[in-house]
């Protein structure tokens, strides 16, 4: 890839150009820190403990076959499971993990009202991976208790009718994909049609619709720096109109990472009392690093598809582990349903091979035969060891009552944040419903708090698109990723609070403040060079003014 070309690499996608920018910091002597990218540097390690601990026991069910054949293991039985799983911990008490698994079988059990045995025997056959995802959509018990996280970290307290149905898939990224593709194969939508994107945005939902596969028209719909990264009402009626017939939103936002507040939350629920026919789709990957957080799937389930990733807050990214979830009664199934006659039949024709009454196949389900092109619904499915260490995530989650492990994960990105603006020596913006997973850094305000009004509008006007970052890159070896990617209005930088040291976040803030200050030595010489001029040419126009008066005189 070219990147000579600095009007080319703005249009580059954020992520693309990240790669631009690290070639440039790479050429310093100095060490890069890359805060471009949301891979935590952090994760949870008692559900991991447990995973290997758990592959133990799957693999001492399995050699209870074959025995008389080296190398070769059979599927677990089932029978005697819990006295044989009883067993094995007790012999290897106090090691690491290990509590952890009796305490999850105990809580599936007592807690959940699951039988413990089959839970073993699922766990088992899951982690071993010796057997086709069965169901497909998402392994029995897996759903349910990855159901009961999802319900609690996404629904909470607030009143809920009904239940939910899940698909287990490879993080956010196939989720964003498989939906897209559902929704356009199912003719729920089709090109031409506009869809309202909540800004900023995770730069895929800005970036999809244009493909040749889906041709939708982008309707924004902002949440402004000034409102605190809100949606305004103004704005969010925009939703109002008939054409709009899906609204896509990221919450807590990506990149300012400040989540939907009540008013607001409300504020949308009555659109949808208006506009029953509208589609939602939440994506709430970091809901889980708010306190008490409520999904707009919990606000309005029947309109609402959720997406969720355990990637940033379990710090499992390469475990490509998420979930898509409808409530069992939504809007996607009644759509599919009042389709004319042509397409419904034209659907029945897709589906047919994979049951005898296509239509009463739920969109969820499509969804899964759809990401196998339909022929390969058979072998659809996440991996079955990936869905094992999910649900030990979801028990892990489930069991910390206190939640000591989500307050350990704020405290360590409110940590870096401070540490940033400590280097700024700014005061650190304070906002209830941030919950500091990435930052954004408005060039504009940041010049504003430190100098003047007047510096940060010449600072800006001067500035060719991400100009400041490359800039940053190579002389201070900090990549930070354009706002703009992401939808925003103003030139700024996106910060992941996630993935380095908080030292290094203090050589963030230096290296910022260094190259202000550098912007600001050009300002100060071009506006004394402009002093100058200004006052050279009102010198001559007086001594031109007083020659013309004494020449009138004579």
């Amino acid at each position: 890839m070219d990147f000579s070309n600095p009007d080319k690499l703005a249009l580059l996608s954020p992520f693309e150009l990240k790669d631009a920018l690290i070639q440039v910091a790479s050429k310093s002597d100095r060490s890069m820190l890359n805060a471009g990218r949301g891979n935590p540097n952090f994760l949870a390690t008692t559900p991991r403990h447990g995973f290997f601990q758990f592959g133990l026991f799957a693999m001492s069910e399995a050699e209870r076959s074959y025995i008389y054949m080296d190398g070769v293991g059979g599927f677990p039985k089932p029978d005697g499971i819990e006295a044989r799983f009883e067993i094995f911990t007790k012999a290897r008490a106090g090691v690491e993990g290990i509590r952890f698994i009796e305490a999850a079988v105990s809580y599936v059990r007592d807690q959940l009202g699951l039988s413990a045995a089959d839970f073993l025997y699922e766990m088992c056959v899951a982690i071993l991976g010796c057997n086709y995802p069965v169901p497909d959509r998402m392994l029995n018990l897996s759903e349910k208790i990855v159901g009961q996280y999802i319900r609690r970290e996404m629904i909470g307290k607030h009143p809920f009718v009904g239940n939910f149905d899940m698909y287990a898939v490879e993080g956010g990224t196939a989720a964003m994909t498989y939906i897209f593709n559902s929704l356009r194969e199912n003719h729920i939508l089709k090109a031409g049609d506009t869809i309202a994107l909540g800004m900023p945005i995770f730069t895929p939902y800005i970036e999809i619709p244009h493909l040749n596969d889906y041709q939708l028209v982008e309707l924004l719909v902002d949440a402004p720096s000034e409102n605190n990264w809100q949606f305004t009402r103004k704005e969010l009626d925009k939703l109002l109109d008939p054409k709009v017939k899906a609204f896509f939103l990221v919450n807590p936002s990506n990149p300012p990472s400040v989540r939907i507040n009540d008013e607001t939350l409300a504020h949308i629920a009555e659109i949808v009392k208006k506009r029953p026919d509208l589609i939602i789709l939440t994506d709430d990957v970091y809901g889980t690093f708010a306190d008490d957080f409520i999904s707009l799937f919990a606000i309005c389930p029947y309109n609402t598809i959720l997406v969720y990733s355990f990637s940033k807050y379990f710090g499992a990214t390469g475990w490509r582990m998420g979930v898509v979830a409808t409530h069992e009664k939504n809007i996607l199934d009644d759509k599919i349903a009042a389709l004319p006659e042509a397409r419904r039949k034209e659907l029945d024709l897709r589906y047919n091979s994979i049951t005898t009454e296509p239509r009463a196949l739920k969109f969820i389900d499509r969804l899964v035969a759809d990401s196998r092109t339909v022929a390969l619904n058979h072998t659809a499915g996440l991996s079955t060891p990936v869905q094992a260490q999910m649900t030990l995530f979801s028990l892990y989650s489930l069991m910390d009552e206190p939640q000591e492990y989500k307050k350990s994960m704020k405290r360590i990105v409110l940590r870096r944040k401070e540490a940033l603006y400590r280097a700024l020596a700014l005061p650190m913006p304070v906002d209830a419903d941030s919950v500091h997973y990435y930052h954004l850094l408005d060039l504009e305000t940041l010049a504003t708090q430190m100098y003047s009004a007047d510096f940060a509008k010449w600072m800006v006007k001067r500035l060719k698109p991400n100009e400041a970052l490359f800039r940053l890159a190579e002389e201070t070896g900090v990549i930070l990723l354009p706002g703009r990617g992401f939808g925003t209005a103003h030139a700024s930088g996106r910060v992941s609070l996630a993935n380095l040291n908080e030292y290094d976040y203090a050589n963030i803030g230096t290296a910022i403040r260094k190259l202000a200050l550098e912007f600001h030595a050009q300002f100060e010489k071009n506006a004394g060079g402009e002093k100058g001029a200004k006052s050279a040419g009102g010198g001559k126009a007086a001594g031109a003014k007083a020659k013309a008066a004494k020449k009138a005189k004579k």
